[in-house]
């Protein structure tokens, strides 16, 4: 392949690991078992990795007494809480499917998931905040009023749905089983039963359904591998290096990747410790937890590391044994990744790139990293991955240097969409996952994303990348983050739209940034219309959602989306 091409391949000094999640669980409880796995800090609760375990085989008798088959599908709706990872890590064990469920999705999104991923048993929390879980489950299954607790539902609406289990049991409602009496269960399986299954599991199969957002369409379900998941958590610790002594603060949601992989899977494949410091994204929390339990390491989307950086109570909390984690999701600006280092003590901040798919990284920084490799790449290549920025017509890899759609191939690529063979045909093409974004190689090996194929705006015959004029926007000083999308116009096609957060206590107009634009870039990529929002619409994973910003835009303008 010439030397100049966008294709590249991650070599490694460490195979690939061929195990499954329990089998590497085990094996690491026994070798650090005094060691402290997990700490829930807003549920006071704490773990080391023998009472971790001695929890986990608990609960993985408790669903073999309840009769859950290897490959039947077991859902979670929760947020972060000790219960998930202990059902995370028995579900693995019992060769069941768990199946992720956003704690931000409603009926309509709840029922499509059971029923499309067929969940023959459905773990729930009460509630939190304004969602009323019981609730919502109570109105879309009549007969849980019906039934006594542990008898089959019959429901015409979810016809795999077998029982559903409450984690809070104060607020268990009729019909459901409380935890603690699924937890009583294992009484009824012998411990020689889980050798027993295990026996029959192997690290290619099925282990965990995640679905996609779903905004262009029915949300679809990334079915992903013992194999996927265990090499992608622990090459991603080890580029962090990752041991038995680091303690990392996981606010992110357990419900996607970045928290149930890249978060509790990549500790537990080294020893390290685990800790939740709330339900749901909270800064102060956040930065409490970092504090009292002299955590070494951090994750977060840059909004999120904003809002701590914003926090007023900021300086009470004593950062100093933070040393590495994971920036994800979208481009830091520059400032906020100075802060970091410098205020936070993040030296070794690592900056990741991935998509569900892919289980999820591709591409990570290094901890050594030059500061502007991390605040304008997501780095280079994974050991044991593939990825060529492809011409998205003829699927070839372009010249270094040149926008290109990156796919990648290996062994994180997923088993493929659950129960839509259309749509997993459309995504893996020969072996090599698309991901829709638009990425740059550089000669170094180094990846830019550049934005997504469908949020490229095309004015007036010009291809224009969004996130290159955010990343040039970022580094006005007034400005603390700033989204931009294309909205139609009749006489060029498109035109650029900028949503602009203010710094704190900044002031800013709209000739403002047009005066900071002017001779800096070229004219026909200075926004037209300029907006100033005081929060962004986030995802539960904090991402931001360009989708509703261009809904937001088109409404603004009084304009209808081409």
């Amino acid at each position: 392949m010439n030397a100049t091409s966008s294709y590249v391949s991650g070599c490694s000094d460490a195979p690939l690991l061929g195990c499954t999640i329990g089998q590497l669980f085990d094996e690491v409880a026994a070798r650090y078992a005094d060691n402290e796995a997990l700490v829930s800090v807003h549920e006071h609760t704490r773990y080391t990795y023998a009472e971790l375990r001695a929890e986990v085989d608990r609960l993985s008798r408790a669903l073999l007494a309840f009769g859950i088959d290897k490959g039947e599908r077991v859902g979670i709706w929760s947020t972060n809480r000790a219960a998930w990872c202990i059902t995370q890590l028995a579900t693995a064990k019992i060769g069941a499917i768990l199946v992720n469920i956003n704690p931000a999705y409603r009926l309509r999104e709840l029922e499509y998931a059971l029923a499309q991923s067929g969940t023959a048993l459905l773990i729930t929390e009460a509630r939190h905040k304004t969602s009323d879980y019981v609730g919502m489950l109570r109105e879309l299954l009549p007969a849980l009023g019906q039934s006594p607790p542990q008898t089959r539902l019959a429901s015409e609406r979810l016809p795999e749905l077998r029982a559903v289990v409450c984690l809070d049991d104060a607020e268990t409602a009729p019909g459901m089983i409380r935890w603690s009496d699924l937890l009583a269960m294992a009484s009824q399986t012998p411990e020689d039963a889980l050798m027993v299954r295990a026996q029959t599991l192997d690290f290619d199969d099925a282990i965990n359904i995640q679905y996609t957002s779903g905004t262009t369409g029915a949300p679809k379900g990334a079915t992903l591998t013992h194999h996927n998941l265990v090499n992608n958590a622990y090459f991603t610790a080890r580029r962090m290096g990752f041991s038995a002594a680091d303690r990392l603060v996981i606010p992110v949601p357990l419900y996607h990747c970045f928290g149930m992989v890249l978060g509790n899977l990549a500790c537990i494949s080294h020893g390290a410790t685990m800790i939740y410091p709330a339900p749901s994204f909270d800064p102060r929390a956040t930065l409490a937890a970092v504090h009292a339990e002299r955590a070494t390491a951090l994750y977060g989307v840059p909004t999120m590391f904003i809002a701590e950086l914003e926090h007023p109570e900021f300086d009470r909390f004593d950062l100093s044994h933070l040393r590495t984690g994971i920036m994800g999701g979208s481009v830091c600006p520059r400032p906020v990744m100075e802060q970091v280092i410098s205020r936070m003590g993040m030296r070794e901040i690592t900056i990741c790139y991935g998509q569900t798919e892919t289980s999820p990284v591709s591409f990570q920084t290094l901890r050594d990293a030059p500061l502007d490799k991390r605040v304008s790449t997501v780095g280079t290549i994974h050991p044991h991955v593939e990825v060529k920025i492809a011409d998205p017509n003829t699927g070839r890899p372009v010249p270094r240097g040149q926008p290109g759609e990156l796919c990648a191939r290996g062994y994180n690529v997923m088993a493929g969409y659950w129960r839509n063979d259309e749509a997993t045909r459309q995504a893996i093409r020969s072996g090599w996952m698309h991901s829709g974004d638009l990425a740059i190689m550089d000669e170094q090996g180094y990846v830019t994303i550049i934005g997504r194929l469908k949020d490229m705006v095309i004015r007036g015959g010009e291809n224009i990348y969004p996130r290159e004029i955010e990343e040039f926007l970022y580094t006005h000083p007034a400005i603390s983050d700033v989204q931009v999308v294309g909205v139609p116009d009749p006489r060029l096609g498109e035109e650029l739209f900028a949503w602009i957060k203010r710094a704190p206590g900044a002031a800013l107009d709209e000739a403002g940034v047009r005066a900071y634009c002017e001779g800096k870039i070229a004219h026909y990529k200075i926004p037209r219309y300029i907006r100033f929002i005081d929060e962004f619409p986030l995802t539960v994973t904090g991402k931001v959602q360009k989708f509703r910003l261009r809904e937001m835009a088109v409404a603004e303008l009084g304009a209808t989306p081409s």
